[in-house]
């Protein structure tokens, strides 16, 4: 049985060789930062073994061993550990390398745009990573198809709005050489047509600045304790005069006891940028209903529903989007951008915007908090403004 004393020899003994192993196996991997996996692993798995060898050997010899009995124990143990390391390496290193390999050559394929499936390994890490990099290629692929798309939208959004200009000054152009040469057959009304084209213009370029600082979130509003009957009312005076000549009612329901925490300025002209799209698109001799109903969490959605055929369904989510156009039912007028202001204007006040069939008509409708909410109410957030960039329809 063994003593105290020889115990303590044999532990001193094994934890001084293999401290000496493990000091020469961390100096070889140091003086390779860079090596492979399979190598700096290898290099691993053979300090162990060695640190078992020399140990055995080391406590062998202190035991008094004869030359021959040493000779014996250090053939078989070195050639086991030999043995021992070349299948781990084989088996392992040519398992690691084909793995790394493999997510390289997936990675490099991501980078070319492909989207790749996940692989499976014989380890959980790597496919924990083959799994990721599968889910990333597939979000840059919606990525680069959305990005392509908003180009798209992009070019044929400014075409419009080219178009939309050239029109009317080319008007202009036309008339005022009229003026000038003495062609025109009644000066007067040519001078009031200009000046109705000019203030067409004008609206045009307002509501591109507009959205260009709810693009880029330079837009500030300030919301307050405001009266919705107020704003509607402001709203509606600025369209009457339009509605009256086509013989359009403009109707109120539960507009009256509503207090909301807005933007009057702001929220003013996104009312009036729905009346005016309905003024649009109405029957003559119609009504148009402003209609404002109370929902949960402290909501109001006010609706702007006039006789209109309004659009296709899968067209519904389009509408508040930049520049978008809609079939020729309820094609817009102008460029396209006052739906989209509205969008803009009511989710940096934290509301929503919807539009719908429903049994009284074609709905246009805006969920507006009701009481102060600096978080989502005090400007303009970066889906605000990424929702305000894409190219839809007024």
């Amino acid at each position: 049985m063994l003593t105290a004393h020889a115990l303590l020899v044999i532990v001193l003994t094994a934890v001084i060789a293999t401290s000496a192993v493990t000091a020469l196996t961390l100096l070889v991997l140091r003086l390779l930062p860079r090596g492979r996996i399979a190598t700096r692993a290898s290099i691993v798995l053979a300090g162990a073994l060695l640190s078992v060898v020399a140990s055995t050997i080391a406590v062998a010899v202190e035991m008094y061993i004869d030359d021959h009995d040493l000779a014996i124990l250090g053939w078989v143990i070195g050639t086991s550990a030999l043995l021992s390391m070349l299948a781990t390496w084989i088996v392992t290193g040519r398992t690691i390398t084909t793995a790394v390999n493999d997510l390289v050559g997936a990675a490099r394929r991501v980078g070319d745009g492909a989207v790749i499936d996940p692989t499976h390994s014989w380890s959980p890490e790597f496919d924990a990573v083959s799994a990721e990099l599968a889910e990333t290629s597939q979000r840059l692929a919606e990525a680069r198809a959305q990005v392509a798309e908003l180009d798209a939208a992009r070019r044929q959004f400014f075409a419009w709005i080219s178009h939309d200009l050239r029109t009317p000054l080319a008007g202009l152009r036309a008339m005022a050489e009229a003026l000038e040469a003495g062609t025109a057959p009644d000066p007067d009304a040519y001078i009031r047509t200009i000046r109705s084209k000019v203030d067409t213009v004008n609206q045009m370029v307002g509501d591109l600045f507009e959205l260009s600082k709810l693009q880029t979130g330079t837009l500030q509003i300030h919301p307050e304790p405001v009266v919705l009957l107020d704003l509607v009312s402001d709203a509606v005076a600025d369209a009457q005069t339009l509605a009256a000549a086509r013989g359009i009612t403009i109707a109120q329901d539960g507009i009256a006891g509503h207090l909301i925490w807005v933007d009057p300025r702001e929220l003013t002209r996104a009312i009036g940028n729905l009346l005016t799209n309905s003024l649009g698109h109405a029957p003559d001799d119609s009504t148009i209903l402003i209609r404002a109903d109370a929902v949960h969490d402290g909501q109001l959605v006010v609706s702007v529903i006039d006789q209109g055929s309004g659009v296709t369904a899968e067209n519904l989510g389009r509408m508040f989007d930049v520049g978008w156009r809609a079939d020729d039912n309820r094609a817009p007028t102008g460029a396209g951008l006052g739906l989209a202001i509205v969008r803009g204007i009511v989710e940096a006040h934290g509301g929503s915007v919807a539009a719908r069939h429903t049994d009284d008509g074609f709905s246009l409708e805006l969920m507006l908090p009701t009481r102060d909410d600096q978080s989502t109410a005090s400007r303009p957030t970066t889906e605000t403004r990424s929702a305000a960039s894409k190219t839809v329809r007024q």
